[in-house]
């Protein structure tokens, strides 16, 4: 048999119901996996004891014989997610030592479903950036290396230990959460599938704000048919959060039926970026050739408004981060300077901020808070706010048009070396997200399946875009995408 932690959540499951391992069994083999792994610097929060109670509290449920789909998985939190009892620290230094008293609702349902957690997974400052360089537990490490290069390459960020650990099989799954791209880029540089779900139908209640109108959790996987089954976990209305959806889960896993015969995939010209790497060009290409072989028709489109959606993604993104940082000050919860003779609160409220905030987050504090200024907010914050209305409107008209899914490249390049774009202009960075803000500027579904490789051997990833609300439709294009590209191929063990 494949080692346990090699295995996916769907055959995991299987194995679990007919008895043939334990979830204590399955639990142990990645926690071995786990501290084998202290290289990639994926788990930042290691929770054995947790780990193992829950697991034989499935095994008694799994005994019962009625255990749901996720009873006795072995899951890594991105460390976003409030965790009782559990250091939640959003990997800043401001809320170090914050254990909090209360549980999120995703993680919540995760374990009302039987889920085991391992522990907390690394990630970017509360989730500002996109390579993971930007943590106060330092780098994590991509599984993925380019040849015999031992260059350590980027895993993406802002979820970029849920990508490493659920590639390097520390888990089985992982959640992560998706702001511009930060579920889907990592997957995409890490080999496995990530679905940014529709605005409303993960509720963000218990997970660190960062843009409270663009935040939204989802599954990180190593198949299409596992993100069905734990969205289907994750998803669903919660009164605590009045964005979450009055909306029915359905089955995603029922509808990976494999059929896309008679639908439209609409390809956007906008997206053909000058200077796209030839690679990425290729594998667009095939990637409409293998959903047009599936049946599926291919359809030009245009969505007109592309070219502001970075702009208006950085403009909308900062202002909203910085009135929710707003609350790390050092007087409730968290972090606090230390005080000279004669200091006030003013000096408390300075201080404390810049110790506990890195650059990054105190960039975008800085840009969001001149956004939002008096004589700046209609030059900017309206003016972006209206862009984001019309790149809505672009995806309307063509869903309205009858396109069913769209399709595009995930990222414009392969993993990037940690500390490469460390001295570049961070506009270079941001440029990471051309292909996925616009998703969660329009609130609509997207998902990131990995495609093939480079010339390098690293993965890359073609991103489907979904209607609002219809993640069973958007998921089995992804499986359809999934089986012709056929990948299968794993990091070879370095750490």
């Amino acid at each position: 048999m494949t080692d346990l932690n090699q295995l996916t959540i769907a055959e995991a499951r299987d194995l679990l119901r007919k008895r043939a391992v334990t979830a204590v069994d399955l639990t142990m083999a990645c926690m071995t996996a786990m501290d084998a792994a202290d290289g990639l610097n994926a788990f930042v929060h290691k929770t054995p004891e947790i780990a193992l109670e829950q697991a034989r509290a499935a095994d008694a449920r799994l005994a019962s014989g009625a255990a749901p789909a996720m009873c006795g998985i072995p899951l890594g939190i991105k460390d976003l997610f409030c965790t009782k009892g559990v250091p939640s620290q959003a990997a800043s230094r401001i809320l170090n030592g914050f254990r909090p008293e209360y549980e999120s609702t995703v993680t919540q349902k995760l374990f009302d479903a039987g889920a085991v957690m391992l522990g907390k997974l690394n990630m970017d400052e509360f989730a500002m950036g996109s390579s993971n360089e930007t943590s106060c537990y330092g780098n994590a490490v991509n599984p993925w290396r380019r040849g015999n290069d031992t260059t350590p390459l980027t895993p993406g960020g802002s979820s970029g230990g849920s990508a490493a650990a659920v590639a390097a099989d520390l888990c089985l799954g992982a959640t992560g959460t998706d702001t511009g791209g930060s579920i889907r880029q990592p997957a995409a540089f890490t080999g496995i599938v990530g679905i940014k779900p529709t605005y409303g139908r993960v509720s963000r209640w218990g997970i660190v704000a960062f843009a409270s109108s663009l935040d939204q959790a989802g599954p990180m996987t190593k198949t299409v048919r596992d993100a069905a089954i734990m969205l289907g976990a994750m998803a669903g209305e919660d009164a605590k959060d009045s964005t979450s959806a009055a909306i029915a889960v359905p089955d995603f896993e029922a509808a990976l039926t494999g059929d896309i015969r008679g639908k439209k995939i609409g390809i956007p010209r906008e997206y053909r970026m000058d200077g796209m790497p030839a690679e990425i060009e290729k594998l667009w290409a095939d990637g409409a050739a293998m959903l047009k072989d599936a049946g599926a028709q291919i359809v030009d489109i245009s969505l007109p408004h592309t070219k502001y959606a970075l702009p208006a993604y950085y403009v909308i993104a900062p202002a909203e981060a910085s009135s929710n940082l707003a609350r790390y000050d050092g007087v409730r919860y968290g972090h606090r300077a230390k005080l000279a003779q004669g200091d006030g609160i003013t000096e408390m409220y300075e201080k404390t901020r810049a110790e506990g905030f890195g650059p990054e987050v105190q960039r975008r504090v800085m840009i969001g808070t001149y956004v939002l200024s008096a004589g700046f907010y209609d030059a900017y914050y309206n003016r972006a706010r209206k862009v984001r209305a019309l790149i809505k409107r672009d995806f309307e008209l063509a869903f309205a048009a009858g396109i069913d899914a769209i399709l595009t490249p995930a990222t414009p390049s392969s993993a990037f070396g940690l500390g490469e774009m460390a001295d570049a202009d961070p506009v270079q960075m941001y440029l990471n997200d051309v292909f996925t803000v616009t998703v969660n500027l329009a609130g609509l579904p997207g998902v990131a399946v990995p495609a093939g490789l480079d010339a390098k051997g690293l993965p890359l990833g073609l991103q489907l875009i979904g209607r609002p609300w219809e993640e069973g439709d958007l998921l089995n294009h992804a499986h359809v995408l999934e089986r012709a590209a056929g990948f299968v191929s794993k990091p070879g063990k370095w750490w």
